[in-house]
């Protein structure tokens, strides 16, 4: 049973009762009536048909609520998985056409089967490749390009930018209610973030858009939508060109999106206090890609906002979303033909909205103070992220490619220093605090590594130039708590380095050895008791034993 649980995670739910029901109903309809408008808007920043918006809202979010372990979770549009649609396809196919759709929805079924094969093969750990100021370095360009995107139709700007200051032509009507919504909304979400206001803002717009003609003046309004629930999209077979051109955006699309579900995860299972599965939320999300993919839609995620809201609002299990889905669905079948009449630049302004709290200058500078090395990762990452759009993916590559090269760089030059004996009592780094020698004819050194490939020859290179120095060192002591793990190669020269030490007369001293690394050593033909060398459990027994040889 308890394995079937790990496979089916929704049969942990509880059973409904009535104080749940009702909990949990309220927290879906505030989620539902957030989500209608939001995928809309969505769709149309993706390129795709407006209706696609909210068929990425029902089935994808009930299978990913299902099968994912973070049950509180909002799974639907985002609007940087949109945005990663849209640049992704851009050049391979017009906006809004046939084609277009086709080529999106290949991206949802890849990523979505690229995340189920990744989570069974328990292969969650892969997506840490991203840190933290990759990610957020990218977002943020992202967030920058997201709202230049939405301008025009915000401001209601009827000419291409390059002419705008010679002839400047606005729509006056688009442009009032651009900002007005966009005032509205940012009002509302300052002051009270757990009401309706989307829904309300896009009830008000098309009413009053309906009431002063604004199609009728020609005004851009999101126009009719299909009524009914979405037919199976099956879409037609790739050439090898064009799906040798969408693995980099599917592998893209599929690492920031579940990075997306991982900042919401987290927050989710820190409150409950349990532990995040991963694997089990990458086949939950792949699920719902492949369900977004199979409704004639694009690549879903976990939206960070709207699984704030459901935790505000009360959820506590996944019935929350079974419930909004049940909105957005009676949506779809009676509520589309108010959503005719809703103006290009709400659409707009919701987007805005939902990205403008991803822009943190801030954060720049507070990493500068933390790490100069990831703050000019994360600046190049931000950069190359603007200048490569449409292109977004190279961002994210060159941020992923530069943090390994730290990293390597940091593994293979472990801090090795000498210590000695500080005031307090503590082995500190000697020259750093100008400490005296533990003892006389004596180095000994700290290395805060493992002894693997990437730190041996460092290892092997600051006692053998120490001991160049240092031609009448006669003892060597190893205070070897940090290393919590060696390999062959460090087997290897560890072996060589022991031996030439023995020939030279040199006693080896070697403190708080772990049992893992001793019974490796062991294996390799090292012996613990051979002559020149000297075992000590904790560091006072070495320090006694270094100050009390003579």
């Amino acid at each position: 049973m308890l394995s079937l649980q790990r496979l089916l995670p929704f049969l942990r739910w509880p059973r409904p009762s009535r104080e749940l029901v009702r909990g949990e109903a309220l927290a879906g309809l505030a989620v539902g009536l957030m989500v209608i408008p939001q995928g809309v808007a969505y769709a149309a920043l993706a390129g795709m048909p407006l209706v696609t918006g909210i068929y990425a809202s029902m089935l994808p979010a009930l299978l990913a609520v299902l099968f994912s372990a973070s049950a509180r979770l909002s799974v639907g549009p985002t609007a940087l998985t949109c945005l990663l649609v849209s640049a992704s396809l851009t050049g391979l196919a017009e906006p809004g056409s046939a084609r277009w759709v086709e080529l999106a929805v290949w991206l949802a079924l890849l990523s979505g089967l690229l995340q189920v094969l990744l989570g069974f093969m328990r292969f969650g750990w892969l997506l840490n490749i991203v840190n933290a100021p990759v990610l957020m370095a990218f977002t943020q360009a992202a967030a920058l390009l997201i709202i230049a995107s939405q301008l025009r139709s915000l401001l209601g700007i009827e000419v291409p930018w390059r002419t705008l200051l010679d002839s400047p032509v606005f729509d006056w009507s688009s442009l009032a209610f651009g900002l007005g919504s966009l005032t509205l909304l940012m009002l509302a979400r300052r002051f009270k973030p757990a009401y309706p206001s989307v829904l309300l803002v896009v009830l008000v717009s098309a009413a009053l858009s309906y009431v002063l003609g604004f199609e009728a003046r020609g005004g851009q309004v999101v126009g009719p939508l299909p009524q009914g629930l979405p037919a199976l999209y099956i879409p037609a077979m790739l050439d090898l060109d064009t799906a040798s051109r969408l693995v980099l955006p599917t592998l893209i699309i599929t690492l920031v999106s579940f990075l997306e579900t991982a900042s919401s995860a987290k927050v989710d299972n820190e409150r409950q206090g349990t532990r995040w599965n991963q694997n089990q939320d990458l086949i939950g999300q792949g699920l719902g890609k492949l369900a977004s993919g199979l409704s004639g839609a694009f690549p879903t995620s976990s939206s960070f906002s709207r699984s704030a809201l459901n935790l505000y609002a009360g959820a506590r299990t996944g019935w929350a979303t079974v419930f909004s889905v049940g909105v957005v669905l009676a949506a779809l079948l009676v509520f589309t033909p108010v959503l005719r009449h809703v103006p290009q630049a709400v659409l707009a302004a919701i987007v805005l909205v939902a990205v403008l709290g991803l822009i943190k200058p801030r954060e720049f500078a507070r990493l500068w103070r933390i790490s100069r090395a990831e703050a000019v990762t994360a600046g190049a990452t931000f950069a190359i992220t603007l200048l490569a759009a449409p292109q977004l993916y190279w961002g994210v590559l060159a941020g992923v490619l530069m943090a390994l090269i730290h990293f390597l760089y940091q593994r293979l030059h472990p801090r090795i220093i000498e210590v000695g004996l500080h005031a307090d009592g503590s082995l500190r780094d000697r020259h750093l605090w100008k400490l005296a020698p533990l003892a006389e004819d004596t180095y000994a050194l700290r290395m805060d590594a493992a002894l693997d490939f990437a730190a041996a020859a460092e290892f092997e290179r600051a006692i053998g130039e120490y001991l160049a120095v240092h031609p009448d060192t006669r003892h060597v002591c190893l205070f070897a708590q940090p290393i919590n793990r060696i390999d062959a190669t460090g087997m290897d020269v560890f072996l060589k380095i022991a031996g030439q030490l023995q020939l030279r007369g040199i006693t080896l001293h070697i403190s708080g050895m772990k049992l893992p690394v001793e019974q490796a050593l062991v294996r390799a033909g090292w012996q613990a008791d051979a002559p020149g060398l000297k075992l000590y459990r904790t560091d006072n027994e070495a320090l006694a034993g270094l100050q009390g040889r003579g």
